[in-house]
């Protein structure tokens, strides 16, 4: 089983492409999947978006019924999958955006990676720079350096991304290890880098994809903000206090 994760919160332009594109994509791959989206408390029409799709694919959809962020949304649809699923030594767990910057295509070139034996499967991210504006490409630079070099610069592909594939059990492991408490303590781009350090451990392998991120693809305004995703980063390294208590 595939599951394909989508946290999503006000993406009514483009949710239902990206679930549309999913269902081409895997039509044509012919491997049993489930689409997990969690409405992280949208107050446009994101839920009326996704309702007919319910009905013609495997859509399962949690609504948090306030807004409580991308992190915690990302938490929750990895301990649903890895509740959900029976086999989780075979089975993946692929995470992407609601708002179709990701390639839905490419999921198939990350979940064969996870069938050739790898346990995580990182996006190397491949931008389109008349799309990206200058200062997100230099931001995502600069950071993913700083991660490196701070960490041992050991993981291939982009540490911010979330377009990833993940063997379940590496993240039941990372869940487990966590305990109680919560998996993700750092929002946006760093509760990417975050997961991927906290999931690498438990991988026997770990690799890298070039996937294809389209920012020019987005049907609303951008939610980057660099000194909140410069903020959330240094506390990823320790140099600040995590803002989320819990998942």
């Amino acid at each position: 089983m595939i599951y394909i994760c989508i946290p999503a919160y006000n993406e009514e332009r483009t949710i239902g492409v990206v679930l549309w594109k999913i269902r081409e994509v895997m039509a044509g791959f012919e491997r049993d999947y489930e689409v997990l989206v969690v409405d992280d408390g949208s107050t446009d029409g994101t839920p009326d978006v996704m309702e007919p799709y319910a009905r013609v694919m495997p859509v399962h959809v949690r609504r948090h019924e306030k807004r409580q962020g991308y992190a915690a949304s990302l938490e929750a649809l990895i301990r649903a999958a890895s509740d959900r699923t029976a086999y989780p030594k075979r089975d993946v767990v692929v995470t992407l955006q609601a708002d179709f910057t990701d390639e839905p295509a490419d999921i198939v070139t990350l979940v064969k990676r996870i069938e050739g034996g790898a346990d995580v499967v990182t996006g190397r991210v491949r931008l389109v720079p008349e799309e990206t504006p200058r200062l997100l490409r230099w931001t995502r630079r600069l950071w993913d350096g700083v991660i490196r070099r701070a960490r041992g610069g050991e993981v291939e592909g982009d540490v911010l991304s979330g377009f990833r594939a993940y063997r379940v059990m590496a993240l039941r492991k990372a869940i487990e290890e966590a305990g109680a408490g919560p998996l993700l303590t750092t929002d946006g781009w760093a509760a990417n880098a975050e997961l991927l350090e906290k999931v690498v451990p438990h991988s026997r392998r770990t690799e890298a994809e070039d996937v294809h991120v389209r920012y020019g693809r987005q049907q609303r305004a951008s939610r980057f903000r660099p000194v909140q995703v410069s903020r959330e980063l240094a506390r990823l390294l320790g140099l600040g206090r995590p803002v989320r208590g819990s998942a």
